[in-house]
């Protein structure tokens, strides 16, 4: 990385002026802070961590790494595009500007280079009223960070809503793309073929995640006889997640465990043949009759490592995530030393179980402590579109037998959730049919108008996880009770080929409405879902100002699957950046690139706001950067 001690100068002048450019090959490592205090009570080790010439310039600047002398620069530097302004700011005005100046964690200054340069040179003049460990840094020449040529910034990305465990396990054996059921045991097979430490062990449990039936050729949901068809995946307990997180394909081993199973569930189906026998398929709340053996500590740290190195790779540095296990890395910190730090700021959602005791006035919320907040709850509304749980007023035009069905009585959200809001928890629910979306908005508006009149929907901010079918007069009332609709382009650009034939020709015009909810004035933040969607910020993003797959296609054409719902681009960057700030409370300090914020910041390979949309997708993220860091990468 190029050094130049700040003149004021331009950095064309720079250029010209033929300054030296010095590099150096030595890696670079970052070290960050311990994920949870080994202070926290046991309480808080329930969380459930539900749980981005000048050529010659800018090219050798980026392969500037650390050096010894490199300690200064580390604490105070400049961040700039060596062709104009290529930083985009996101703040109010949806700035561009030329550089950043950084100081330890937090951005002192944003403009051009004149600016930042003034700013260092008045920031110099005043050191005799600024605290000592600023006297020592302005006292030593202020280093410039170039980026690559062509290159651009934006704030750190995030994930409004990811399953960080459950993607790590997806990452061990990934089952998404499988073309049929027998595709999928094929898989099974040869993931136990690859390990011989689970080929000899019959008694191992073996689980998969992303298998889809709504792309195979019978589109039905399979059975555990297709695992036992396989003479070397035959007797195994084994469980295979589906794509959208909400079924679950067991082997007769594990139905066998099982026995006897209930002749009903509420709030879930379990699959049955003919006969009336299990076809070893269960969904939404039916899921949590399956058993299986807890996971170890060890366990969670290599899939939650799987994760955050995803993640940050992506450009993604926080996420919203309701994971289904707990994260308990606190415990597990003397058995891996690299999980003393947090790499990615999470923002975990507690889980709520409604046999469970109330714990909204006994637990602990985390804010910010070492990159971890925890004063969220997840509530499940319904079940998902694509395994047909998802609760609806009028039946699926493709299974006219059934509307859905909600996972919780009604009355049970009214009694608990103004309890959560109370108690200063921020209630995040997650609605994916239009029933189960307006008694959400009924509830809501019944515990603002009465339990907590006068309350500022600022100071409680709850979420609908998904809001993926809401009708016009629901998009309203979401914009008047302050509810922000948590939602994920790449579920419209997957859900498209068979949405229509699941709901019909025109209640499919209220599925993934994004224009109509921000039309309306409600609020958005963008997330994936991972792992039931690409993690990548940047494919959402593609499809949310596109409504296209990734190559291109879609239902009604190149310009897209109702081409009147995208979004521009620059609401679809403030969807990973400021909006996902403020719901998560933290806007603050993160979110956009402004004087008093936190350095979080992502250098990208391409001008994705100007880029042809088409090119969108194979933009490289070169740096994601937390607390003026790099986490990923180099600056």
């Amino acid at each position: 990385m190029t050094e130049a001690s700040l003149r004021r100068k331009s950095p064309k002048a720079h250029l010209d002026n033929g300054i030296a450019v010095t590099a150096s090959a030595k890696g670079h490592t970052n070290s960050g802070n311990p994920v949870v205090k080994s202070s926290i009570s046991c309480n808080r080790a329930r969380l459930l961590v539900i749980l981005a010439g000048s050529a010659l310039l800018a090219t050798a600047s980026w392969m500037y790494t650390s050096s010894v002398e490199d300690d200064a620069l580390q604490e105070s530097y400049a961040l700039c595009s060596p062709n104009g302004r290529a930083i985009y700011t996101v703040d109010d005005n949806n700035s561009k500007v030329q550089c950043l100046l950084v100081h330890n964690d937090r951005i002192l200054e944003t403009g051009s280079f004149d600016e930042v340069t003034e700013k260092w040179d008045t920031t110099r003049k005043q050191q005799t009223v600024l605290n000592a460990e600023l006297q020592t840094a302005v006292k030593v020449p202020l280093r410039i960070k170039y980026i690559p040529t062509g290159s651009i910034v934006v704030p750190g990305m995030s994930d409004s809503h990811g399953h960080t465990l459950e993607y790590g396990a997806s990452r061990l054996l990934t089952l998404e793309g499988s073309e049929d059921s027998t595709a999928t045991v094929a898989r099974v097979k040869d993931y136990i073929l690859s390990d011989s430490a689970i080929y000899n062990d019959n008694s191992r449990f073996i689980e998969g995640w992303g298998w889809d039936h709504t792309v195979w050729p019978n589109a039905e949901f399979p059975s555990f006889r297709e695992l036992e068809a396989d003479p070397i995946v035959r007797g195994r307990p084994i469980i295979l997640q589906s794509k959208d997180g909400h079924a679950q394909w067991v082997s007769e081993a594990v139905l066998i465990l099982m026995l006897p199973l209930p002749d009903t569930i509420e709030g879930g189906i379990i699959e049955r043949d003919d006969k009336g026998n299990p076809t070893g398929v269960f969904l939404d709340n039916a899921q949590d009759l399956i058993k299986k053996p807890p996971l170890t500590d060890m366990d969670r740290l290599q899939r939650f490592k799987l994760a955050v190195n995803d993640a940050l790779s992506k450009g993604s540095r926080h996420s919203t995530t309701p994971d289904s296990t707990l994260l308990r890395l606190n415990s597990s910190r003397s058995k891996a030393s690299s999980a003393n730090s947090l790499q990615i700021r999470i923002h975990g959602m507690s889980y709520f179980d409604e046999t469970a005791e109330y714990w909204g006035d006994k637990r602990s919320k985390i804010i910010d402590e070492n990159r971890l907040t925890a004063r969220s709850v997840k509530i499940f509304a319904d079940g998902a579109l694509r395994s047909g749980g998802a609760a609806l007023f009028e039946p699926y035009a493709d299974n006219p037998g059934t509307n859905g069905f909600m996972r919780i009585d009604p009355e049970v959200l009214y009694e608990f959730v103004p309890k959560f809001i109370s108690d200063g928890w921020q209630v995040n629910i997650h609605a994916i049919g239009d029933r189960a979306n307006s008694i959400i908005l009924d509830v809501l508006e019944s515990v603002l108008n009465n339990e907590l009149k006068g309350a500022n929907d600022t100071d409680i901010r709850p979420r609908i996880e998904h809001a993926q079918i809401i009708r016009p007069e629901d998009t309203l009332r979401l914009a008047k009770l302050g509810v922000i609709a948590s939602i994920q382009p790449t579920h419209a650009v997957s859900d498209m080929w068979y949405a229509q034939d699941r709901l019909g020709p025109e209640r499919v015009k209220n599925l993934y409405a994004f224009r109509t909810i921000i039309d309306a004035g409600a609020r958005i933040t963008l997330g994936s879902d991972f792992p039931v969607e690409d993690m990548n910020p940047l494919a959402g993003f593609h499809a949310a100002i596109t409504r296209v797959a990734p190559d291109g296609r879609s239902p009604h054409g190149p310009d897209g699957w109702f081409p009147e719902q995208r979004l521009t681009r620059i609401e679809a960057l403030r969807g990973v950046t400021i909006d996902p700030a403020y719901a998560s409370f933290s806007e603050k300090n993160l979110g956009s690139l402004e004087p008093g914020k936190i350095a979080d910041y992502v250098v990208l390979s391409q001008d994705i706001m100007s880029v042809e949309a088409d090119k969108i997708i194979e933009t490289r993220v070169l740096a994601t950067v937390l607390d003026g860091r790099p986490e990923y990468g180099q600056i």
